[in-house]
């Protein structure tokens, strides 16, 4: 990428070094430092002969070039060269020369200047001048210090600026018509951005202005480039200068910032990208030209966890620790982060072997000190399931296997029950028959009120781990949170596999709305949970603000370059069975206890009687075994009064 405005390309658009020499750069690699100093050395000559040009009316006159020039280099060359090797003037790649560089210049050139003026004269030099020149020249011959000092300055910085311009000359243009560009930022890094894509050696775009918000920078430039306008002004901009691509270039930028740009934009069929984040930056792990497309996971992004690692690594360090579900979402991401505290053994129990084939070949590449262990087994499984705790005594248990797909579950009820029910139950009496110290069940904000069977499973479960607490030395907490980005069969690759098959892009209900996370961060939020567990708590993680459906699919439209209802469809399909339009997940309310952490709260309720609790759940159980789909709800009904069908 490169700005073309403030370079004007030639004819042949292709072949822009065609007309520049060409420099053997393996020489000048290998033999780049003395070239270097060589090349200072003839600058520190060359401004001396100016300056004393300059002092003279530009002649030469055999009384200073024959009896003073010699000696004066000579004298300057060796204070000069290693003085300026001690300001590392010698160690700078000058086809990126910058204002830092130019400082150094100026700085090693008043300190040289004052160190020769210091000693010259220390040594007599106005003896010499009276013994050996002509009267009258001792006085400008005193003033060529000075003219030395502003002479060098000017060459060794043009000498420098030359090369540089000489680079961004010689980039060549990419095969095709150049993008044109629009750089939404005119701060620091918007800045950066065009000075990095000007020292780019091949020429991908033509950056046409920068918008800001900010008044005082409107009708300014930089680096040669306008500020043309706002935010609020980019649809217009984008259709008279035919804008093919955005880069966002706030390194800062929150979620609201990013989805006011897009949706600004929409219908405007422009490529979105952004610069990476100021942690990126400032570590010197990514460059600002290094930028990337804006993925729907950047508008509803959220603030960075913070964490006690103390006490997670106290939580997971040098543990046996069991995660069912291992190959799933969210399985899968409390495994990645778990390896960060060096457990002393890690078990994957999973199911579908797929799934744990590639998480295992993942771990094994990226943790390699972390010995792992890949299980197949169903939770269902109670032999198995016993086996495998006999076997491998695990510490810990993150238990994040379950059936998550609320319309496949209303179809399938047994199913749910057999595995979300009786296959919670099943691990967590192993883990408490078998002595682990902490059990940690991830459950859903579907369990709230719940309109499914796979909600009303999941407050089951919870029900049944709540009450195993009251009683067990195993430590067993329940944690909530709604839906997270990216995971298999959610809304985000359903809808990015619609748009790349022209649409429609199919959403249930206008008002339908949801809570969003990150994988990482629920995972992060998950391990911060159970270091403060006790025992029957039920942690509920803050998921922001709900966003609506309909308003995700229209972003996620427009960031993949298409106009939504232009060029793709959206659908309304009406409401899926077991679903609902608002998740309630809340962590402020009477019935909601604040924790030490502002993400965390814990969900106040009362325990059933253990009695009627165990013996519905068995009912349950039994009924879902006959496959008696019609009594699995009257039997859930009676378990959470709180259930609602809403098919009925």
């Amino acid at each position: 990428m490169v700005e073309i405005q403030a370079h004007t390309a030639p004819k042949d658009r292709h072949n822009k070094t065609a007309m520049l020499p060409a420099l053997p750069p393996a020489i000048l690699v290998r033999f780049r430092k003395p070239l270097i100093i060589l090349a200072h050395a003839f600058i520190f000559a060359a401004s001396l002969m100016l300056s004393f040009l300059l002092i003279h009316n530009m002649q030469f006159k055999k009384a200073w070039l024959i009896d003073l020039y010699p000696t004066l280099i000579f004298f300057f060359l060796v204070i000069k060269l290693p003085l300026f090797g001690l300001f590392k003037q010698y160690q700078g790649w000058w086809r990126y020369v910058g204002i830092s560089d130019l400082v150094g210049i100026v700085r090693a050139s008043f300190t040289s200047t004052l160190i020769i003026v210091i000693v010259w004269f220390a040594l007599g030099y106005t003896n010499f001048a009276r013994t050996y020149l002509p009267i009258g020249m001792e006085e400008p011959a005193e003033g060529v210090c000075m003219a030395d000092l502003f002479a060098t300055i000017m060459l060794l910085a043009g000498l420098r600026m030359v090369l540089r311009l000489y680079y961004e000359a010689s980039q060549t243009i990419e095969r095709g018509r150049l993008k044109r560009f629009l750089v939404v930022g005119a701060g620091n890094a918007g800045e950066s951005l065009i000075r990095e894509i000007h020292r780019m050696p091949v020429v991908k775009y033509e950056v046409i202005g920068l918008i800001d918000d900010d008044p005082a920078k409107q009708r300014t430039h930089i680096h040669g480039i306008p500020v043309i306008g706002t935010v609020e002004q980019l649809p217009r901009i984008c259709s008279e200068q035919k804008i093919d691509e955005i880069a966002i270039a706030i390194p800062s930028a929150k979620h609201k910032q990013l989805r006011r740009v897009i949706q600004v934009c929409e219908g405007t069929k422009i490529k979105f990208s952004t610069v990476p984040s100021i942690t990126d930056i400032a570590s010197g792990k990514l460059r600002v030209s290094q930028i990337r497309n804006i993925d729907i996971s950047d508008l509803l992004g959220r603030e960075e966890v913070q964490l006690e690692l103390d006490s997670i690594e106290s939580f997971a360090k040098d543990k046996v620790i069991l995660v069912t579900g291992a190959g799933g979402s969210i399985g899968s991401e409390m495994c990645r982060q778990l390896c960060h505290f060096n457990p002393k053994q890690l078990l994957l129990l999973e199911q579908a072997e797929n799934p744990l084939f590639y998480i295992e070949r993942e771990l094994r590449k990226n943790f390699a000190s972390v010995p792992i262990e890949p299980i197949i087994c169903n939770i269902t499984d109670k032999v198995h399931i016993e086996q495998v705790f006999a076997n491998y005594k695990p510490e810990v248990v993150i238990h994040a296997a379950a059936h998550k797909h609320v319309p496949l579950m209303e179809l399938n009820p047994s199913q749910a029950i057999k595995n979300n029910v009786a296959g919670t139950m099943i691990v967590a009496d192993a883990a408490e028959k078998f002595g682990t110290l902490n059990f940690v069940m991830i459950s859903t904000d579907k369990a709230v009120n719940p309109t499914s069977i796979m909600g009303s499973s999941k407050r089951v479960a919870e029900m049944y781990i709540q009450d195993l607490s009251r009683t067990s030395k195993t430590h067993f907490v329940t944690v909530r949170f709604g839906n997270v980005l990216g995971s298999e069969g959610s809304v985000i690759p359903i809808f990015k596999k619609q748009i790349a098959e022209g649409g429609p892009v199919t959403v249930t209900h206008p008002d339908m709305k949801r809570y969003f996370m990150t994988i990482p961060e629920a995972s992060k939020l998950v391990l911060q949970a159970a270091t403060m567990g006790k025992g029957g708590e039920i942690f509920v993680l803050e998921m922001g603000e709900p966003v609506k459906i309909v308003d995700l699919a229209k972003e996620l439209i427009t960031l993949s370059g298409f106009s939504p209802e232009e060029d793709i469809e959206i659908k309304f399909t009406n409401l899926r069975p077991g679903e609902k339009l608002f998740e309630e997940l809340s962590i402020e309310g009477e019935d909601m206890q604040r924790t030490r952490h502002p993400k965390i709260s814990i969900w106040k309720n009362i325990p059933m009687d253990r009695d009627k609790l165990r013996e519905g759940i068995n009912e349950l159980i039994e009924i879902a075994s006959k496959q008696e789909n019609g009594q699995i709800k009257n039997k859930i009904k009676s378990l959470v009064p709180e259930y609602k069908n809403n098919q009925n």
